[in-house]
C-alpha cells in the first residue's frame, strides 16, 4: 500500500475527513450488486481481501435517553456483534440493534455505506479489538462500492473509540 495521502477526492464525509486530518489511506471502489445479501462480505470479495480485514460499521440503540440513545460498534465482516459484549463495553445491561432508517439519520449515510468516519452525529464507537493486530483495515468510504483502506490507530484516533472484543462468531 501506498503511503502517501490520497490525492483525488471520492465526495465523501470520510474521505473528506481523511484528506483534512493528511491520514493517509487508499480508496477501494467496485461495483456494487443491489442483490448482494452481505455488503461486507461483497466489499471483501471485490476488493480481494480476506474477510477479517474488512470492518462492517453497525448502529445499537443503548436505551438511553438523547443523543447517547445510540453507538457504534466496529467489526470484521465475517462476524457478528456479540450485543452482550458490547453492552457490557458500554457500561450497560443490554443493547439492541438500531432501526435503519434511525441508524441512516444519525449518520447521514445509507445502510450498507455507513461510515464510522464524519458520521452526522457522532456517537461512543467501540472498535472490534482484532483490527488492532493489523497493518490496515478497510472500512466504509461512505457508499456502497467504497472502501477506505488505513491504519486502525488512525481509525481509532479519528472515531475516538474505544478498543474491546466486541465480536461474535
Amino acid at each position: 500500500m501506498s503511503k502517501k495521502k490520497n490525492t483525488h477526492s471520492t465526495g465523501t464525509p470520510a474521505t473528506t475527513l481523511l484528506d483534512r486530518e493528511a491520514v493517509s489511506y487508499t480508496v477501494h471502489s467496485y461495483t456494487h450488486d443491489p442483490a448482494a445479501a452481505n455488503y461486507g462480505m461483497e466489499a471483501a470479495e471485490a476488493i480481494g481481501v480476506p474477510p477479517a480485514r474488512v470492518f462492517k460499521t453497525l448502529l445499537v440503540s443503548t436505551g438511553e435517553p438523547g443523543s447517547a440513545a445510540l453507538a457504534v460498534g466496529i467489526i470484521p465482516v465475517n462476524r457478528s456483534l456479540d450485543l452482550k459484549a458490547m453492552a457490557t463495553t458500554l457500561g450497560l445491561k443490554k443493547v439492541e440493534m438500531a432501526d435503519p432508517a434511525v441508524a441512516e439519520r444519525r449518520t447521514g449515510y445509507v445502510v450498507g455505506g455507513i461510515s464510522p468516519l464524519a458520521q452526522r452525529n457522532r456517537s461512543r464507537t467501540i472498535i472490534d479489538a482484532s483490527a488492532m493486530a493489523l497493518e490496515t483495515v478497510y472500512v466504509s468510504g461512505g457508499h456502497r462500492g467504497l472502501d477506505l483502506e488505513l491504519s486502525p490507530a488512525d481509525l481509532q484516533r479519528l472515531t475516538e473509540a474505544e478498543v474491546a472484543h466486541i465480536a461474535g462468531h
